[in-house]
């Protein structure tokens, strides 16, 4: 992959939750999501989507400093229907178990 400013950007800002939902959000992922038993909830338009109708553009791994079991990851996704957003959940034993599953499921998870 060639380098390019943007990822470069990235590599920079990219060390808090705060400063990668911010960029995604500067870049269009302004719905909240939120996994429910029927599928994965957009706070902003109420629709539900299943994994087959979105994709995972980019997810993000945050570690805390203090205290290892403090982690979080960070998902930007997008709806077949265009609608972008972002998922936040536990990681490793501190993960939501209903997002876990969810996730397994979802055929296009990317990672640039």
């Amino acid at each position: 992959m060639k380098n390019n400013p943007e990822n470069e950007h990235e590599k920079v800002h990219m060390k808090s939750l705060v400063s990668c939902l911010t960029f995604l959000q500067k870049q269009g992922f302004e719905t909240q999501f939120k996994v429910i038993p029927e599928g994965i909830l957009s706070l902003k338009t109420d629709k539900t989507f299943h994994p087959s109708q979105i994709r995972i553009v980019h997810y993000y791994r945050f570690e805390g400093e203090s205290d290892p079991s403090d982690s979080s990851i960070l998902y930007a996704i997008e709806a077949l229907d265009g609608e972008k957003g972002t998922l936040v959940d536990g990681y490793g034993t501190e993960s939501d178990g209903l997002v876990t599953a969810f996730m397994h499921e979802v055929n296009e998870i990317s990672k640039y």
